[in-house]
C-alpha cells in the first residue's frame, strides 16, 4: 500500500508540472486502451509480423489507475500495481494513438487489438490494413513517429472512433 501510495504521489508530481504534454486516446468507454490491461500485452507470446496478435486481456472497473490524464483498467490488482510501479513502461506509446498515423504525421485512433511490442515498448495500429503497412517497415516507421511525435503530441487527442471496433466497458 505504501508503495502504491508513493507511485501514485510520484505521478501526481509529474502530471502536474507538465510532464506529459498531450492527451492519452480514450474512446466512449472512458478508459485508455478501451479498457484494456495494457500489463497483460507484456505478458502473451507476439505473433510472428503478418499474423494476428493474440487478445490482451480485459481490464476490470475494480482495478483502475490514473496516468496521462486517463483511467487505465487492469484485469487483476497485480496488474494494477505493476503499472503503478512503472507507468511509462506499460503504456502505449503516442498516447495510445496509431503508431503507423503518427509515423505519417497524424493522431487517430489506436486499436487495442491491433498491437505490437517492439523494445519493450507497446505500439497500437488503426486497422489491420494498416498494421499491414506498418509492418513492412517497423523500425523505419518508428523513426518517422519519434520524429513526427514532438510536433504533433500537444495537439488534442483524437476524437475519431477505431473503425471495425466494438469497445466494452470494463465490468
Amino acid at each position: 500500500m505504501f508503495r502504491m501510495a508513493i507511485a501514485a504521489t510520484a505521478l501526481s508530481l509529474t502530471l502536474a508540472t507538465g510532464g506529459f504534454a498531450g492527451e492519452q486516446y480514450v474512446d466512449g468507454t472512458g478508459y485508455a486502451v478501451s479498457g484494456y490491461d495494457v500489463v497483460s500485452y507484456f505478458d502473451l507470446p507476439q505473433a510472428s509480423v503478418g499474423e494476428a496478435q493474440p487478445a490482451p486481456l480485459k481490464g476490470k472497473a475494480d482495478y483502475t489507475a490514473e496516468y496521462n490524464g486517463a483511467r487505465f483498467a487492469f484485469a487483476s490488482a497485480e496488474n494494477r500495481d505493476r503499472f503503478l510501479d512503472d507507468p511509462a513502461a506499460f503504456a502505449p506509446q503516442y498516447d495510445g494513438h496509431c503508431a503507423y498515423g503518427v509515423a505519417k504525421g497524424g493522431k487517430v485512433p489506436g486499436n487495442p487489438n491491433l498491437w505490437r511490442i517492439v523494445d519493450d515498448k507497446l505500439y497500437l495500429n488503426i486497422t489491420r490494413n494498416v498494421v499491414g503497412f506498418w509492418e513492412e517497415d517497423i523500425p523505419g516507421n518508428i523513426d518517422l513517429a519519434e520524429q513526427n511525435w514532438d510536433g504533433i503530441e500537444p495537439d488534442a487527442a483524437s476524437d475519431r472512433k477505431i473503425p471495425d471496433f466494438t469497445a466494452t466497458t470494463p465490468n
